[in-house]
């Protein structure tokens, strides 16, 4: 018989957890020390853009839930404007809030990217588009498909970055990585130690689909992206993407 964490593990909660008030409380909750650790790393993902400060572009944050990407993007550029897709009803609600002081200059607009169904608002072209800690949640086979999806919806010379976990392809990689994990945080170990069943429940949901950085660079050049690169990485999180061809005569 399957042991507690094994009936959770064999459960894509994903939904459930995103459009709960309970877990989005509790992502709420606990979002501001996540958020201080993540500032210079989506700094970097809009200092990646490919535009003048003072040019105007629209771009496209999947996955956007609160608009943390969105937000260090249009506070970047002054004159950008963007439209942010998420299927979770509270996390857009907390969004508008976090917005606020860019009112005017973005949308949302209700996507579940496991489905695969883009509603009319999100046909493009996009002049660019970002996903943030979020694309990890889909299997491999989403993962590709995605891809190939976001390139359909970029003008020609559009980029698209992804700021997200990555999975180690061997166990001496991982254990480099939570070995520096730990010393940076010192609470880490006691933390993964001491997990409550519902904190083991979510950490599970976390990691299920979370993949090596070697596939996901090779769909997004099956997806016909050209300059890919991993951009910016730090252990276990990276920076990756790359731009959708020019067209040619």
């Amino acid at each position: 018989m399957a042991d507690q964490s094994e009936l959770h593990a064999s459960d894509d909660t994903n939904a459930a957890i995103w459009k709960s008030d309970e877990g989005i409380s509790h992502w709420v909750a606990t979002q501001d020390e996540r958020e201080r650790r993540r500032v210079e790393h989506r700094r970097m993902l809009a200092d990646l853009l490919p535009f003048a400060d003072d040019e105007a572009f629209n771009f496209l944050d999947l996955g956007a839930g609160t608009g943390a990407a969105a937000g260090t993007i249009l506070s970047r550029f002054a004159h950008a404007t963007a439209v942010l897709a998420d299927f979770s009803p509270q996390m857009m609600e907390e969004g508008q809030r976090a917005l606020a002081p860019f009112a005017g200059r973005y949308r949302y607009v209700e996507l579940d990217m496991a489905g695969g169904q883009w509603p009319e608002e999100l046909a493009g072209p996009f002049d660019a588009a970002v996903s943030s800690l979020c694309v990890h949640h889909l299997p491999d086979d989403r993962k590709a498909s995605l891809f190939a999806e976001i390139g359909e919806r970029l003008r020609p010379g559009g980029w698209y970055l992804n700021y997200d976990p990555v999975a180690a392809d061997e166990p001496l990689v991982a254990e480099a990585w939570e070995r520096a994990g730990d010393r940076q945080d010192p609470d880490a170990a006691h933390t993964r130690a001491n997990r409550t069943p519902e904190e083991q429940r979510r950490w599970e949901n976390h990691v299920r689909y979370i993949t090596p950085l070697g596939p996901q660079i090779q769909w997004l050049r099956q997806a016909g992206f050209v300059g890919v690169d991993v951009y910016w990485k730090q252990l276990d999180h990276v920076i990756y993407g790359g731009c959708r061809p020019l067209e040619t005569s």
